[in-house]
């Protein structure tokens, strides 16, 4: 590589990629338009690489700008977390751990096992954020997070999971519905009553598995709304809109109308499952996989 490229040059290459239109990313750069018309040339002499193909009214990456703006993008990022990471070093902290999580994890488990990794490693600085199934894996793959905890049964290549915790399922009703433990006999007692559901999108897995509760009941349910939020379920219980089918943690952390009735006679159970990347080199991960997973290699 050529000595005369620089920092700088990098940049005004990711600004022209994003862009990919010279005047708005001179502006965005507060340099003129033929200033950064002249430094994105002289990066592709130095470099001997064409990265954009010009037209009239148009500017394309070519193949090699593409793969130049994929693979400068990440190491940036990844420059951004070294110099992250050595700040909290600096500040007393060992480090920080971006986690996601969906919603129906934070009521307790989500609390219990930060509590038990926080005992061990006091100086480690948590990002908490909820998060869908699809888009914890998404941001894995980005590297925007370090760790989530979803409900899902497969993940794409590159994405390590493990179970953290397996839970049974509860049957949520309106306070004052006339079923409760004592003349709960099965789900087909409810047949004839709407049901409200995790969308798919929440995880067509677990979709699945419920979908797999009602055919073992022999009937199939009259769905009155779907929703990928917990506490939504609960208000449109408690508002007699139907019924519905949760995992059963999710009865702590909420008062409401509503009661719960736990399915132990069922097979099926809801697995939590923590995900990570690995090619992810935050410090403390690895930490973070050991405490909360201690029979892992």
């Amino acid at each position: 590589m050529s000595n005369q490229i620089e920092f700088r040059h990098y940049k005004y290459f990711l600004a022209l990629a994003k862009d990919l239109h010279f005047r708005k990313a001179a502006e965005r750069l507060y340099i003129s338009q033929p200033g950064l018309s002249r430094q994105i040339k002289q990066m592709e002499n130095d470099l001997g690489i064409s990265l954009f193909e010009r037209h009239n009214r148009k500017v394309e990456l070519t193949k090699a700008g593409l793969y130049l703006q994929k693979e400068l993008t990440n190491t940036f990022k990844r420059l951004d977390d070294v110099i992250a990471h050595a700040k909290l070093l600096n500040d007393g902290l060992d480090g920080n751990l971006r986690l996601a999580y969906v919603g129906s994890a934070m009521q307790k488990i989500i609390p219990d096992l930060l509590l038990k990794y926080k005992s061990k490693h006091p100086r480690v600085l948590f990002n908490l954020n909820e998060m869908d199934n699809n888009k914890q894996i998404q941001a894995l793959l980005n590297q925007e997070i370090d760790v989530g905890f979803v409900r899902m049964e497969r993940v794409p290549r590159g994405i390590s999971i493990q179970s953290v915790f397996e839970d049974s399922f509860s049957l949520v009703l309106p306070k004052d519905h006339s079923l409760n433990e004592s003349n709960f006999k099965n789900l087909s007692q409810l047949k004839d009553e709407p049901f409200i559901l995790f969308d798919s999108s929440y995880s067509e897995s677990y979709h699945e598995k419920m979908m797999q509760i009602f055919d073992q009941s022999q009937f199939t349910p009259l769905i009155s709304h779907y929703t990928v939020n917990a506490s939504s379920i609960f208000r449109l219980v408690e508002n007699k809109f139907g019924v519905a089918i949760v995992p059963t943690s999710l009865k702590l952390g909420y008062d409401m109308g509503i009661k719960f009735i736990e399915l132990n006679d069922i097979p099926q159970r809801t697995t939590l499952k923590m995900v990570w990347n690995n090619m992810n080199t935050n410090p403390v991960l690895d930490n973070l996989i050991n405490t909360l997973i201690p029979e892992k290699k």
